[in-house]
């Protein structure tokens, strides 16, 4: 659904600032770093006690945002063409307007909420009934007073179920929440002590989130649990329940046996008069409890017991929820770093056994962080902790934070290794992080630690020879190319391959202060690493891999999907995740034949894409063979028509803007009129012409060294490895910090290339070593330490190229990582 933001103004009854009242607006923002699609979205300039959003207006402002609600009008005349909604609370504006959005939906809406499990069963859920729904759900975890109305705004004309969770933290937080889910059907899953500390009782924290249900027509509950039941029966809402259990079977749903197997376990069930039963994959009691939640929910909503019960069986572990993976030396890993509340610590612990069990060989280790947010006091948190890890047989148990350091003497009492740490970092450094081997390694810790690093660290330079990178001829480059392309057309700058050997970091940044569009790397990891350092500009993925798509999700990175299997397991895995309108990119194979979808595939392809929410197409393009050459300008344009043919009709199928770019750097100069919504600049950018050699285009990259030693050599002896460099002459021969493994190619040697030294040609003679090479300085002025110039200004990288049949893309990213890249601005 669209609204204008003259529509949104009026239902804020906020005053509208702006020449564009009539501007469409479909997607909501508050985290400059997800936008994706500008020109249809409002972003709201949210101040926290870490943050203040309008600091993030002019970014947004560059790249396409033209729509604002904010709470000071400082940015007003500097974005003269865009449009802002001035409020006093703009958290409570985003609120106001979905909740007279959800106002609009006469549909069922289940809201879930409690201590634990919000996210899995909304996302079991979601597996029991999307096909008979069609189901809008919260993505992840987006359960707070920013995740919640970001998540309702999602309600569309299709939806016809939508599912979504609440959390709260401080007292009458959830009456917000109620007026913009204003639930149906209501679940209230366990209560725990996880966020106890603003609640004087857990009895307190539960009446607070059964508001969140005042309005339901029923409310699915554990009946056998006596502190919901006293606190359902004290809100006096008179909500009809579902309050299932395993004691009475005069319960509307009547739990008659759990039989717990090796590997799975059959609840049978009793509901209104029938009785069957299902299997789920987990032996844990908390999926158990989950899955009776999920059970309850889907019968009132009339999906089939069969269905129910094959669809049970289906059910998988909710992503960034406790997993197992292989470790190094022998180990197994299992990463509960999601969340850490005591409940959890004791179902994590439970798993652990269940898996040594089979096991016996394994060793128990636990790697523990400050559990936080439990309502007891340290002392009487860590006692409990100190039976927990007795109770389960733990042998090594790895504490890390100032609070579980301080009760280390608990531990210490117990006959298992003990080892404490003040920080993630500490742990890290320490000589204990390669020690583990033949253990079953439980990681348990909430998101703060940032013990994904442990996780991805158990899962498994100083040299004289510098790259020299111009980063003012890296912005000379790109303006270059700027002002060669038409009003409003977009860019894409290619950094993989550690950004043709610069560094794709600095380059990054560079291009990001800039305002480019997107960047492009081959891989996730590379995108990652981008993200890690800071990088908010949108990030597309050439060349995902299914491994990679847990990395893509959590770091916001959007893949090139070019072929049917790939968009069916990515659609797997963003449901896993609970993502949806995940922004994609859609590559047509118009002749290239490396990837990509084939014209005559669109159909197939729309259709896909119309029975999933998980993607949208943010982008189609296709991937010239040969614009940089005029002998193949035929095929060139035979590529165009392809790609014209088939992005329309991908086009024409939905009703959002999808970018259209075939364009590389040689394609952006050479034919002007397909420059279409975006070019991708690639070789150009780092100032090498495809088309050969280029004056106006200025390389960033010089690859420089220095003298080792210099040795007089006498005539007829030899230099190197085969004693292959034979002399004719008695000689002076330099030899230089730099090999194959640097990246100088081997075929450089003998004499078939050369460096610059005091702007005299080096030749190489002998065999290319791995660590160093030789040249002959017989007739050059030079000394021990003077400065060599491998490619640079005086010697272009395309020469390198010639010398030995290849291409310049190749020379560039050969520079290995361990050449020191030293960056400068003229």
């Amino acid at each position: 659904m669209q609204y204008t933001i003259g529509e949104i103004s009026k239902i804020l009854n906020a005053t509208l600032v702006g020449p564009s009242p009539d501007s469409k607006v479909t997607r909501l923002l508050t985290d400059s770093r997800s936008l994706s699609f500008p020109e249809e979205t409002l972003f709201f300039a949210i101040v926290t006690l870490h943050g203040n959003g309008h600091a993030y207006i002019p970014e947004l402002y560059s790249r396409g945002v033209r729509c604002f609600v904010v709470s000071s009008a400082d940015a007003v005349e500097a974005c003269p063409d865009a449009n802002f909604i001035l409020v006093k609370d703009t958290v409570a504006a985003l609120q106001s307007l979905v909740a007279r959005h959800r106002s609009l939906f006469d549909i069922p809406v289940v809201g879930i909420t409690g201590s634990d499990g919000k996210t899995i069963v909304k996302e079991w859920l979601y597996h029991l009934t999307a096909g008979k729904y069609l189901v809008t759900r919260s993505p992840r975890s987006y359960n707070s007073q920013i995740g919640v109305p970001l998540s309702v705004w999602m309600l569309g004309e299709e939806s016809t179920l939508g599912i979504f969770e609440a959390g709260i933290s401080l007292p009458h937080e959830m009456e917000r929440l109620q007026k913009i889910i204003r639930p149906t059907i209501g679940i209230l899953t366990n209560i725990s002590g996880a966020h106890q500390e603003n609640f004087t009782t857990m009895q307190e924290k539960c009446s607070d989130k059964l508001s969140l249900f005042k309005d339901c027509d029923v409310l699915i509950y554990n009946g056998d649990n006596p502190m919901l039941v006293n606190c359902v029966a004290r809100s006096m809402y008179g909500t009809r329940d579902i309050a299932w259990s395993q004691r009475d079977p005069e319960r509307p749903l009547y739990i008659s046996s759990i039989e717990k197997g090796t590997d799975c376990t059959t609840i049978n069930y009793h509901y209104l008069s029938f009785e069957n039963s299902y299997s789920i994959p987990f032996l844990d009691d908390a999926s158990i409890e989950d899955s009776i939640n999920c059970l309850a929910a889907a019968l009132y909503l009339m999906i089939p017991p069969d269905v129910i019960a094959e669809r049970m069986a289906q059910l998988e572990p909710v992503a960034m929820r406790l997993e197992v993976k292989e470790g190094r030396c022998g180990c197994m890993l299992i990463n509960d770093s999601y969340n850490s509340d005591i409940a959890s610590l004791d179902i994590a612990l439970d798993f652990m056994e269940r898996r040594c069990s089979t096991q016996p060989h394994l060793g128990r280790t636990l790697i523990l962080g400050d559990i936080k947010q439990t309502g007891l006091t340290i002392r009487s948190l860590y006692r409990t902790v100190a039976q927990y890890v007795e109770k389960r047989g733990v042998d090594r148990i790895v504490g890390i934070g100032k609070d579980i350091s301080s009760e280390r003497a608990r531990f210490d009492k117990l006959d298992i290794e003990c080892y404490f740490f003040p920080d993630t970092d500490s742990f890290m450094r320490s000589p204990l992080l390669s020690s583990f081997s033949n253990e079953a390694i439980l990681i348990k810790g909430s998101r703060s630690l940032h013990f994904e690093q442990i996780a991805e660290a158990l899962e498994e330079k100083v040299h004289q020879t510098i790259l020299e990178v111009n980063l003012s001829s890296l912005r000379d480059n790109l303006n270059r190319y700027r002002n060669k392309l038409a009003p409003g057309t977009k860019t894409v700058c290619m950094v993989k391959a550690s950004a043709y050997g610069a560094g794709a970091l600095e380059v990054g940044r560079t291009l990001q202060e800039c305002k480019v569009d997107y960047l492009a790397v081959a891989v996730a990891d590379e995108g990652a690493e981008l993200r890690s350092e800071g990088i908010t500009t949108g990030i597309i993925v050439m060349n995902p891999e299914p491994s990679s798509f847990r990395t893509l999700f959590a770091n916001k990175l959007e893949p090139e999907v070019y072929s049917f299997g790939m968009l069916r397991m990515l659609v797997q895995a963003a449901g896993r995740e609970g993502i949806t309108d995940y922004p994609i990119h859609i590559k047509i194979d118009t002749g290239m034949h490396r990837l990509g979808f084939l014209p005559d595939e669109i159909p197939q392809l729309i259709e896909e894409l119309k029975h999933q929410d998980a993607l949208t197409p943010r982008s189609v393009f296709s991937h010239f063979v040969g614009s940089d050459s005029a002998e193949f300008d035929d095929f060139t344009r035979q590529q165009v028509s392809r790609f014209e043919g088939a992005s329309q009709m991908l086009q024409e199928a939905f009703p959002h803007r999808i970018l259209r770019h075939i364009c590389n750097s040689a394609g952006a100069e050479r034919f002007l009129d397909v420059q279409y919504d975006m070019v991708r600049l690639g070789i150009g950018l780092y100032g090498i012409s495809p088309m050969g050699e280029d004056a106006t285009l200025h390389p960033i990259s010089t690859l420089k060294t220095i003298i080792l030693q210099i040795h007089d050599i006498p005539a007829d002896e030899t230099v190197g490895y085969s004693r292959r460099g034979k002399l004719t002459r008695s000689s002076r021969i330099a030899a230089l910090p730099i090999g194959y493994a640097d990246g100088l190619n081997r075929k450089f040697g003998n004499g078939n290339g050369f460096c610059i030294i005091n702007g005299k040609q080096a030749r190489y003679i002998g065999n290319i070593c791995m660590d160093v090479c030789m040249v002959d300085v017989t007739d050059i002025d030079c000394k021990e330490g003077d400065e060599v110039e491998i490619f640079g200004k005086n010697l272009p990288v395309l020469h390198l190229a010639r010398w030995i049949d290849t291409i310049p893309y190749e020379i560039l990213t050969s520079i290995s990582t361990r050449i020191k890249r030293v960056y400068y601005s003229d």
